[in-house]
């Protein structure tokens, strides 16, 4: 490929004149911003462990109270971006949220998208736009852009969730803000029940289509009992991996980020090709190992990785007699949108 002009090689009264009138010229930097043949990327494959983080949340508990913290989080960064960015991926951020009892994070809405995966405990819950979603353990509980949430826990045990947000994204479009706001009325409680079997939604349509996002909680026992049923019936699937979606529109469940479980049979060896968006792993139950060509990660329940786009990924079960099952987080649904979707096998 022909080598281009350097910047130094400008003279500097040329390049003062630049400055001066908020100019600069391209053919220095680009290879940089357009590098031959594939995306250059700051993501790095990384590993957070639980059995590590988790006391050092438990101690954030004792130094902060919620007052002062308002969302107790620790947030898992990736050290190619830069830890001071806060984020995962390109577009992904993930924090570890603790709730300790008879604590109460207050309402606000903000533009990012959010997602919560339960980690451990129980008795907590949130309240999306009215509705009451109690959290267990693999739950998945959506938070969209714009509608009021807030978490309370009258349980005795401490609570903790993985959240994912497309806060990233959101940050660089100059497009983050929160909304403070009261206590929420509950107007309704486990409303997913209506969408419990799939390919049976309520009806009639006109009462199906006043909200955007119709189902707000994906309770982990349903999701298991999918995979494991799937897993059943199609024994030589390649891959037993169910998606989160709207389920009046099979869009998925949310506009930027997408989310799936996956299940490795025992003994399993899947090798995933490299596709263009970053991907995360979170292991929910049973033990997993996740390798790179460059990196590999020994994931254990409750931990969490990362791994950029283009790079092509192989996940083991490391037990021979029980399946493991793992929450992915992906950038999949925005990169369809803009066209920029790739794998290469």
């Amino acid at each position: 490929m022909q080598e281009l002009g350097r910047l130094e090689d400008l003279p500097a009264d040329y390049r003062a004149a630049l400055t001066a009138q908020n100019l600069v010229p391209l053919w220095p930097s680009l290879r940089a911003v357009l590098p031959p043949g594939k995306p250059g990327t700051r993501t790095t494959p990384t590993h957070w462990s639980y059995e590590a983080l988790r006391p050092l949340l438990l101690q954030a508990g004792e130094l902060t109270p919620i007052e002062k913290a308002e969302r107790r989080v620790l947030v898992l960064a990736n050290p190619g971006h830069g830890l001071e960015k806060m984020q995962a991926s390109a577009c992904m951020y993930l924090g570890m949220q603790l709730l300790l009892p008879k604590e109460w994070a207050p309402a606000h809405k903000h533009t990012p998208n959010a997602v919560r995966m339960i980690v451990e405990g129980s008795g907590a819950y949130t309240t999306v736009d009215g509705e009451k979603c109690p959290m267990s353990r693999g739950d998945l509980i959506l938070t969209p852009t714009g509608l009021w949430h807030e978490h309370g826990h009258d349980g005795s045990e401490p609570v903790v969730w993985l959240d994912v947000l497309d806060l990233p994204l959101v940050y660089y479009m100059e497009a983050s803000y929160v909304t403070e706001g009261k206590a929420q009325t509950v107007t309704a409680e486990a409303a997913e029940r209506a969408y419990q079997r799939g390919g049976v939604v309520p009806s009639p349509v006109f009462s199906r289509t006043s909200k955007a996002y119709p189902m707000l909680r994906y309770p982990w026992a349903d999701a298991r009992a999918a995979l494991v049923a799937l897993a059943g019936a199609e024994p030589g699937i390649e891959a037993v991996q169910v998606s989160y979606v709207n389920p009046e529109t099979g869009a998925p469940c949310e506009n930027i980020l997408g989310f799936s479980a996956l299940m490795l049979r025992p003994g399993e060896t899947l090798r995933l090709p490299a596709r263009s968006p970053a991907m995360v792993f979170h292991q929910i139950e049973g033990g997993a190992d996740v390798a790179t060509d460059s990196h590999a990660f020994t994931l254990a329940e409750a931990d969490t990785c990362c791994v950029p786009g283009f790079t092509p990924v192989t996940l083991k079960n490391r037990s021979a007699d029980q399946p493991a099952f793992l929450f992915i987080a992906d950038e999949s649904p925005l990169h369809k949108k803009l066209g920029l979707y790739e794998v290469r096998t």
